[in-house]
């Protein structure tokens, strides 16, 4: 992918398949579009000695958060994925879990080949800078591999590049055909990767390896399930190496064409990449009924109601809104262009004065897909007061810090290949978006010491990379680190968490009073159901264009937003709460389920109507300044559910 020939320092960053018959338009997301592959580029490539870690190839379910801080490895004997329900799309392995393992020597040194020259890779598209277009991330790697000497090793990190776009016009094409290039600069220095003073051992193993495919690529990816090379413990064999050899990027893997099978992968997806999903465990309605009525003082319904909601057999198919060509057109004329790159390229973006009154509803009414990166950097930029150069400052952070090694490397790799995998970016192991996720969250680990690493950062990071590059996902983790205080929300202790489920409380207990006293007499802490929903900013609790809907009113209005979307859950099932058949069983269980809203419209107006209540976000205010003064005086103990 990254050479040292002067002729491998550009190529092109476009795929256009001449064959109208090849063209699957996904202007509004229903489907793949092949005809303008963008570089998605990869973090760093390396070529190192490796020491093998001695660890269980089995996965088990992103679950519940009690102890985000735990860095010790999960069981042995578990098996799984945050998103089991999806069908693995094809796979030539016969492994009984789904994916094969790599059988590799106990803890022994040696320099696995890797070529001198880096190969040339079609990475997949992340959304556009111009604005973004609805196609999921492919992982299909296009790579080349030949067989080489062991070489030197060296860790090249990559130079950001930048998305072309045609400066006339701002508005999305909504099946482009222009072929368009980017070029790739080598850095000026090389860095040789070699275990830090103190490194772990296996951590070191396992930021190399992830190195290593960085330059070669996997094959397959997207549609197979991978080679596990991080966590093996089989006996080594002349077997396991074929295998190994044979997952990664073949020579013929960028000019050949799409296979039957794999075309047949791509068209199952939905529209924002996953694979379709015919079932889910534990999906519950909510239904817009109860969304009707505002945020008021109400008293029990009657105590007959039944204590369980409705169950959903399947999630809804992720379809284009019935308005979001019309919002895309409202979005082309509220945003504008702040600057563009010596090429024309756009760097940022704003709201134009004429329209900014209106960013609060339309954030509201949901931000059209293509122009959701845009948005997401204009709403981030807007509420952290930074700019451009701030974003570039700490995309270079984020390439800094891939040469240090991190104490959670170990654990990062173990939480990785569970973490939204039914995404076809994420779904082959070591694959593009696998290695991306790596990388982001090996780097974000050490920028805060206090925090570090929590398995809460994971879902978020993913779906980030939906729609940025591993720089820019850096660059909001950061953001939403420092100025939207999920610092607290990390950091030992959980001090954020608490404080929002005090805010939560004091909202339910005036509210609400007599689902207040329901917890209290079934003995039902709020930590006890609402952790996850905080930590992983409900990524793993509703269907992912419903998050996405949320994370856009999140990144307009800060931290209040999950405290009302926290207290619009038990609004929707107050009755079933104060049921007389009610119990600690079926409460936790209600609240611990998948949530799939029967409308998103009619979700987002009554949370947009709750934070639009000026005295309730004052009262807001002061009951997180009250949360601090009973930290502070030692009180906080008696002060929760």
């Amino acid at each position: 992918m990254y050479g040292d020939d002067e002729e491998q320092t550009s190529w092109t960053a476009s795929s256009t398949f001449e064959d109208p018959s090849k063209e699957l338009d996904l202007s509004l997301g229903d489907s793949f579009n092949y005809s303008n592959f963008f570089n998605h580029r990869t973090s760093y490539v390396s070529n190192t000695d490796t020491t093998f870690i001695d660890l269980s190839s089995d996965m088990k379910p992103f679950g519940t958060l009690s102890n985000p801080h735990d860095r010790t490895p999960l069981s042995a004997t578990s098996n799984g994925s945050a998103n089991s329900s999806y069908p693995l799309p094809l796979s030539n392995h016969a492994n009984s879990h789904g994916r094969d393992t790599l059988e590799l020597p106990t803890r022994s040194k040696r320099v696995p080949p890797i070529p001198t020259r880096s190969q040339n890779a079609v990475s997949p598209p992340v959304s556009h800078l111009t604005p973004p277009h609805n196609h999921p991330p492919s992982s299909l790697l296009r790579s080349k591999e030949r067989h080489v000497p062991e070489p030197t090793v060296v860790l090249t990190p990559l130079q950001p590049t930048s998305f072309l776009i045609p400066p006339a016009s701002q508005t999305p094409s909504s099946s482009p055909t222009t072929k368009q290039q980017s070029k790739l600069s080598s850095p000026s220095s090389k860095t040789s990767l070699v275990p830090s003073e103190g490194e772990d051992v296996d951590a070191f193993h396992v930021r190399s390896t992830y190195a290593h495919l960085d330059a070669t690529g996997v094959r397959g990816d997207g549609y197979e399930e991978g080679v596990e090379r991080t966590r093996a413990r089989i006996r080594a064999s002349k077997g396991s190496e074929l295998r190994a050899e044979a997952a990664l990027a073949g020579p013929s893997e960028k000019s050949r064409d799409l296979e039957a099978r794999e075309l047949s992968v791509l068209s199952s997806l939905d529209r924002y990449g996953f694979f379709i999903v015919p079932s889910h465990d534990r999906l519950v309605l909510l239904p817009s009924g109860p969304l009707v009525k505002r945020l008021t003082s109400v008293r029990a319904g009657s105590k007959s109601a039944p204590s369980h909601a409705v169950s959903v057999s399947s999630l809804p198919a992720a379809s284009s809104p019935l308005k979001e060509q019309m919002r895309v057109a409202k979005w082309d004329r509220m945003l504008e262009v702040i600057s563009r790159d010596g090429g024309g390229n756009v760097e940022s973006w704003g709201i134009k004065a004429s329209k900014a009154h209106k960013l609060r509803q339309r954030v509201y009414k949901g931000i059209p897909d293509r122009w959701r990166r845009a948005a997401w950097e204009v709403l981030m930029s807007r509420f952290s007061k930074s700019g451009r150069k701030a974003i570039e400052k700490l995309g270079n952070h984020y390439l800094q810090d891939l040469e240090k090694p991190s104490s959670y490397d170990v654990q990062i790799d173990l939480d990785v290949p569970r973490t939204i995998s039914g995404h076809i970016m994420f779904h082959t192991r070591y694959g593009l978006g696998q290695r991306c996720l790596f990388h982001v969250l090996h780097s974000f680990s050490l920028r805060c010491h206090q925090c570090g690493y929590v398995q809460g950062m994971g879902p978020i990071a993913a779906t980030l990379l939906c729609y940025f590059e591993p720089e820019k996902v850096y660059a909001a983790l950061s953001r939403l680190h420092d100025n939207y205080n999920m610092h607290t929300i990390f950091a030992p202790g959980f001090p954020g968490l608490l404080q929002a489920i005090y805010v939560q409380e004091r909202i339910m207990e005036s509210k609400m009073p007599d689902v207040y006293a329901a917890f209290k007499k079934h003995m039902i802490s709020t930590t006890s159901y609402a952790t996850k929903w905080y930590i992983t900013l409900f990524a793993n609790s509703v269907p992912f264009q419903t998050q996405l809907r949320l994370w856009d009113a999140y990144l307009l209005e800060g931290e209040d937003l999950f405290v009302a979307v926290a207290i619009s859950i038990v609004w929707v099932y107050r009755d079933h709460i104060t049921s007389s058949s009610a119990n600690f069983e079926t409460i936790l269980s209600l609240l611990s389920s998948f949530f799939v809203p029967e409308d998103d419209d009619s979700l987002l107006s009554w949370i947009e109507r709750m934070l639009g209540n000026k005295k309730l976000r004052l009262q807001m205010a002061q009951w997180r300044q009250d949360w601090v003064e009973l930290v502070a005086s030692g009180k906080d103990s008696e002060a929760l559910l």
